[in-house]
């Protein structure tokens, strides 16, 4: 078996569109950090052939991959220091994907949590919502990452990635190594209404790169403590969503005085917006000077999008001539 020299990491996020507070604080942010530190060999792909498990408009797919791509460059996703690419500019993934689901039992696929959920009360489901958790494995051990970080939801998806391993390697030989998951450090932070995740299709967040303007109109309107009803009243941090933030975005100190004024009532939901909002500027002005250079030259993107598939497509070449081999597909060379 054939393994990375260094530990590879490989990281999937869907093309939903621009990028939100949420993402950024819970993933983005901290590949950001890694891609600076270079330890390790690093794999940026934006999942479309994930994406169209729903309905969808091709135009707007399209579009949707554009932006998702210009904003994580923007975010510190240094195209030089990572590898960075579409899915399906990688056709093995698909390819993998379709050996994968013959060693994979259908039970495993009815206990998949997301599936139940995101099926639940529609008329009409697609195969490929139910097969999504292979086509996944197929992203992972395409390039024998090592290393998948993950959240809480994505757990169940990344440990049949791993009994993926296992029984492959029983079938056919040791040649994919375990991918071992790293959980989010990053906060969760809950949508603007306080009804759980913040995700764009629920319409409670708020867009990393949106104007100040409408940012803080957004920020101020913001669900807080349901039990402080008025200015007096002493709040709880610890339930409060613009405090998750706070814990995110603001400095240590600034965070305990935070905690101490609001349980004391020494200081309002609103002004502790005020305070959130201006370390929020500290971090995302400079970003959405990088963001405005990359759209006045989209060009620069497209290149680094398809120099990042070319490399991803010599890292599957290598693996899927080793997948054909040990399976026993594909003609005979000639002489042989």
């Amino acid at each position: 078996m054939i393994v990375p020299a260094k530990p590879r990491v490989f990281s999937g996020i869907q093309p939903s569109g621009e990028l939100h507070i949420g993402n950024w604080l819970g993933a983005v942010r901290t590949w950001a950090a890694q891609v600076e530190e270079q330890r390790e060999d690093l794999l940026f792909c934006i999942v479309d052939a994930h994406a169209i498990t729903v309905e969808y408009e091709p135009s707007d797919l399209r579009q949707r991959i554009d932006v998702m791509a210009r904003d994580l460059v923007a975010c510190g996703l240094d195209p030089d220091k990572c590898t960075l690419f579409v899915q399906s500019d990688v056709r093995e993934h698909t390819e993998l994907a379709w050996y994968l689901a013959n060693v994979t039992p259908l039970g495993d696929l009815h206990r998949m949590t997301q599936f139940k959920e995101k099926s639940a009360g529609k008329e009409h489901v697609l195969v490929g919502l139910y097969t999504y958790p292979v086509l996944m494995a197929a992203d992972i051990l395409l390039y024998k990452a090592t290393v998948v970080p993950v959240g809480d939801d994505q757990l169940q998806h990344l440990e049949l990635a791993r009994e993926t391993v296992r029984r492959y390697n029983f079938r056919f030989g040791e040649l994919f190594p375990e991918p071992q998951p790293r959980i989010s450090k990053g906060s969760r932070i809950m949508g603007l209404d306080g009804q759980g995740k913040m995700s764009k299709s629920k319409g409670n967040t708020i867009a990393l790169f949106e104007p100040r303007e409408s940012f803080w109109t957004k920020l101020r309107g913001a669900f807080t403590d349901p039990q402080r009803l008025r200015r007096s009243d002493p709040g709880r941090p610890e339930v409060c969503n613009i405090y998750t933030m706070h814990k995110s975005v603001s400095s240590s100190d600034e965070v305990e005085l935070t905690y101490e004024e609001c349980t004391t009532a020494r200081r309002g939901c609103i002004d502790c917006k005020k305070i959130l909002m201006d370390n929020f500027d500290r971090e995302l002005v400079p970003l959405r000077t990088r963001r405005a250079e990359l759209k006045a030259h989209p060009e620069r993107v497209r290149q680094a999008l398809a120099d990042g598939a070319a490399k991803a497509r010599r890292m599957a070449t290598e693996t899927m001539r080793e997948v054909r081999e040990v399976m026993g597909l594909g003609a005979q060379p000639a002489g042989g």
